[in-house]
């Protein structure tokens, strides 16, 4: 696999992880280079692998579904620290509110009066036929107007003032448990580089999130002190570690679908006190199970009469039902135009150039262009059911080549960026790995919350472009700092 040439956040331009000398290294960077420098290579192992005894006696793992091997794994984490600068984060802070503003936008009016529609801004037929877009939410809002509540979306970097957004991920984003548990373990690891560094804190994520879902709480306004609770799938789930550490952090119960039920249109949930009103549900489920009167009939998981009390008004769900639709990578395309259409103004944070494999022309270009590109499922997620043109064998080529001839629909293509590199310690010394970003960003009643910093997440892998943990990929503390 060959590595694709790439801005280093290190070093800028070029390739210095040889040298001893500081010279050359970017501003924000220097007093890592030089902790680095300090390091013994015997010591980085020593360090490297105290972190991984912390993750694993605190048991952050993840499942792999699919995998008889392991079906729980822990993420491996890089104890080199991803610099931004405070200039820099102010930049995407920006960008992050306003696109995440459009995004709420976009979900009120494609569930109401549907003008971007009308307007001809977006294809009609891809919003109304889109498996993610959810009939029961039509002519609804949800309380206090906010559909995407939590919200993580992935940034790339391609050169000193090049950002662009990746994906955004409206539904259930996960991966915040990391980005607290990474600063946490770092605190420990080298709490003198904290000494030399500023680094602005994420430690007050969970209490921005509890202000976040307490602001929508249908029962707020008369001056109840709501009930909130997290709904999980349960331990199975890939993300459950996450799930019962963010209930923790909050201070809120964790719940599965049998720990609630529903009666004239409240949710009460079953304490050994007796029943206690749920006023704000952060679900970590999918629309699909949330209600097996109303969605799947299966479902186990999810609270007969949910969408009833939902729709009376009765109880929140954090993210709203139906927010799976602005997840959609086709959707995604369209973004920009989402963005002019809603705030009047010019997206700050870019697109990915997109080819829309459902429209001829992009389909051609695609077919023409397989071992350029990235191809990607338009519903898919966590690295899977994609082409890495560059990276793929001619058989996966022309296999994918008769996937998109027979269902274009179903996928989008990009560009494959050189994303940025990262100074990340391996077994034999430090190296540079791509690295992508996932800041997360609260909307509530009250207005928007980000904390400075999100999950960066790096590829293990010399020359992979492909960051995600179900691929082998690992993460790293992210700093956002003063300069």
């Amino acid at each position: 696999m060959q590595a694709i040439p790439a801005f280093d956040e290190m070093f800028g331009i070029g390739d210095g992880y040889n040298s001893q000398s500081p010279d050359g290294v970017t501003a924000a960077y220097r007093a890592i280079r030089q902790w680095m420098a300090d390091s013994p290579p015997e010591l980085m192992a020593a360090r490297r692998a105290q972190a991984e005894l912390f993750f694993r006696r605190i048991g952050i793992t993840f499942a792999v579904y699919g995998d008889a091997q392991a079906t729980e794994r822990l993420i491996p984490f890089d104890i080199v620290p991803r610099i931004i600068t405070r200039t820099e984060w102010e930049r995407l802070e920006r960008g992050l509110k306003q696109r995440v503003q459009a995004l709420n936008m976009f979900l009120a009016d494609v569930y109401g009066a549907q003008e971007i529609l009308k307007a001809g801004i977006v294809p009609a037929e891809l919003v109304l036929m889109n498996p993610a877009f959810c009939l029961h939410m039509v002519g609804r809002s949800p309380p206090g107007g906010v559909w995407v509540h939590i919200a993580g979306i992935d940034l790339v970097r391609t050169g000193p003032d090049e950002f662009f957004v990746l994906e955004d991920n409206a539904r259930t984003p996960s991966g915040v448990s990391y980005m607290l548990e990474n600063r946490e373990v770092m605190l420990k690891l080298v709490p003198e580089l904290f000494d030399q560094v500023k680094v602005a804190p994420v430690e007050t994520y969970p209490e921005k999130l509890l202000e976040t879902l307490a602001s929508v709480s249908p029962r707020k306004q008369r001056g109840s002190h709501p009930t909130c609770v997290l709904l999980t799938p349960g331990q199975f789930n890939s993300a459950f570690y996450e799930h019962s550490f963010l209930a923790d952090k909050l201070g809120i119960e964790l719940v599965e679908g049998s720990d609630l039920f529903v009666r004239d249109d409240i949710v009460f949930m079953r304490t050994t006190e007796g029943p206690q009103r749920v006023d704000v549900i952060y679900r970590r489920l999918d629309d699909e199970f949330l209600d097996p009167l109303l969605f799947n009939p299966t479902s186990m998981l999810g609270v007969p009469g949910l969408m009833s009390a939902y729709a009376a008004g009765n109880v929140t769900l954090a993210n709203a039902v139906g927010t799976g639709i602005a997840d959609d990578k086709a959707i995604y395309s369209y973004m920009p135009d989402i963005v002019r259409f809603y705030t009047g103004e010019e997206p700050i944070l870019a697109n990915v150039p997109t080819w829309r494999c459902r429209e001829p022309e992009a389909l051609m270009y695609v077919l023409d262009h397989l071992a350029e590109l990235v191809v990607k499922e338009v519903d898919g997620s966590g690295g899977y059911g994609m082409l890495v043109g560059p990276h793929a064998s001619k058989t996966t080529i022309a296999a994918f080549a008769a996937k998109l001839k027979a269902n274009p629909e179903k996928f989008i293509a990009q560009p494959t960026l050189a994303l940025s590199t990262c100074p990340t310690a391996i077994e034999s010394g430090v190296a540079a790995r791509h690295v992508d970003l996932r800041p997360f960003v609260l909307t509530g009643a009250d207005g928007v919350r980000i904390v400075p910093g999100g999950l960066t997440r790096v590829a293990m892998t010399a020359g992979s472009l492909v960051v995600n943990s179900s691929q082998g990929g690992g993460t790293k503390d992210t700093w956002i700092i003063d300069g």
